[in-house]
């Protein structure tokens, strides 16, 4: 599984996106152009830079499999100097920022480098899935201390990596999200100029409330009472404290801080005057068709699912095991399902931002439906129509710690604004194949994870210390059959 390239049935394992979209997966044109063409050896893989204009539409099932398929390479590929892995002058900053002086190895476990492929983190029990603490990373954004030499957590903060799995889900629930919230502050501003009174916003979206703001007469809003999410209302779905609003943001930034290639749309000649910002030799190394590619990839694995225990007493504990999560108050923050209106995905998306290629920067986003995937086929829907999305989640930032339970607040460093107590919540689909638990993967067991929750966590937390053994065996059980495909 963890070769230079995947089988065609790993790949219809990993992901039903990527195979049979009509029937077989979609052959893709050769990354070997004539000039390589006498060189198979070549120790570069990437041969040939998706070319982005071929996508710029909307995609019918056999291109929407090609463009999946590249981006499938380009996630499991091995890169190696020669495609200009690595970044001497660089550091892992967001904001292009060059190193105080030349990194003197081209791996490293503190500002990294730390990989050579996206398959490196993202790979247990499958590709695209997340990694064990071996795999955990070193990630700061402060510019002082962007090319860190030390792993003392003043400087850094260590991160194990998440599951991929639903991804595409996430991103359109939190532009639907987006967009209500957005237009509910609209609404309010435009009331409270009429009125020539203060107007107070109840802002929630799809069951999930985030405080309220106050529009006042003069267009100036109040953001005191906002809760769990940023002042400009973009829901931002990805990285364990909430701050990439977008899978093209993540690509973007994870290809320069963990691989070393450097994207075009943010690290290229428009934004920093040099074609080779890193200082490696090797100009415009990850295309916005890479990263269109990469983006399409990731956004197609399926969504986790529940298996069906073989064991009767597993199907019987997980029954009751479900209705225990939810006596003991845990569906508060990871809510079952969110409804989703539309299965219609574009990239690059309304909420792309500088630094991230963006809409009115192409002449027509590539657009996509998740319909045309067999797995979205088997979501359910409610009577209205609308998919339900099986996260355990709210897409929410909570405080998960106070200072007499800290185990998942124990960072010394606020990260985009973000406070260090703050996370996201964790999408418990896949849970039962993601073990160690926690935001470093250091937590082995279900158990122990629920007991570390602190903050708005506290009252759940203290429920299942307090429930009787049969019950958290229950609620382990059912949590256990919540699982990434195989």
């Amino acid at each position: 599984m963890r070769g230079f390239r995947i089988s065609v049935a790993s790949a219809c394992a990993t992901s039903a996106a990527l195979v049979c979209l009509a029937g077989a997966l979609v052959a893709l044109p050769s990354r070997v152009d004539a000039d390589d063409a006498a060189e198979p050896w070549s120790e570069a893989v990437i041969r040939e830079h998706v070319d982005i204009t071929k996508y710029e539409h909307d995609l019918n099932a056999d291109e929407l499999g090609k463009l999946v398929e590249a981006g499938r390479l380009l996630f499991t590929d091995r890169f190696t100097s020669a495609d200009g892995m690595g970044r001497p002058l660089a550091t892992q900053a967001i904001i292009p920022t060059k190193r105080k002086q030349p990194v003197d190895a081209l791996f490293r476990r503190t500002a990294g480098m730390d990989a050579n492929s996206c398959e490196s983190c993202h790979n247990s029990p499958i590709v695209g899935a997340a990694a064990t603490f071996t795999g955990n990373a070193f990630v700061s954004e402060g510019f002082e201390s962007a090319d860190f030499e030390t792993l003392d957590g003043q400087f850094s903060n260590e991160r194990g990596s998440v599951h991929l799995f639903g991804n595409g889900l996430l991103q359109m629930l939190a532009r639907e999200m987006t967009a209500e919230l957005q237009g509910e502050r609209d609404k309010g501003i435009a009331e409270a100029r009429k009125s020539g009174q203060p107007v107070t916003i109840q802002l929630a979206s799809k069951g999930v409330e985030f405080g309220s703001i106050v529009a006042q007469p003069d267009g100036l809003v109040d953001f005191a009472g906002l809760d769990g999410i940023d002042q400009d209302l973009i829901l931002r779905p990805f990285s364990q404290k909430g701050v990439f609003g977008s899978t093209r943001q993540f690509v973007v930034n994870a290809m320069n801080v963990h691989v070393g290639l450097e994207a075009t749309e943010r690290f290229g000649a428009r934004w920093t005057g040099t074609h080779d910002f890193d200082g490696d030799g090797h100009p415009d190394e990850f295309t916005p068709g890479d990263v269109s590619a990469t983006v399409a990839f990731i956004g197609t694995l399926p969504a986790p699912n529940r298996m069906v225990p073989d064991d009767q007493r597993w199907v019987a504990a997980a029954k009751r095991g479900e209705q225990v999560f939810a006596d003991l108050g845990c569906t508060a923050c990871h809510k079952p399902f969110l409804p989703l209106n539309s299965l219609k995905f574009s990239d690059p998306g309304p909420d792309d931002t500088a630094g991230t290629l963006r809409v009115g920067e192409v002449p027509q986003p590539i657009t996509y439906d998740y319909g045309l995937l067999p797995w979205t086929k088997k979501l359910q829907r409610n009577d209205q129509g609308q998919i339900l999305v099986p996260l355990f989640g709210d897409l929410k930032r909570h405080k998960i710690a106070d200072d007499s339970i800290n185990r998942l607040g124990n960072e010394l460093l606020a990260q985009r604004f973000v406070e260090r107590d703050v996370f996201m919540t964790a999408e418990l689909w896949g849970v039962g194949s993601t073990a160690p638990y926690g935001h470093r993967n250091d937590i082995t067991t279900l158990d122990e994870v629920i007991r570390a929750h602190g903050g708005e966590g506290t009252t759940a937390r203290n429920a299942f210390i307090a429930a009787t053994d049969a019950d958290r065996s229950a609620l382990i059980a059912f949590l256990k059959t919540l699982v990434i495909p195989q």
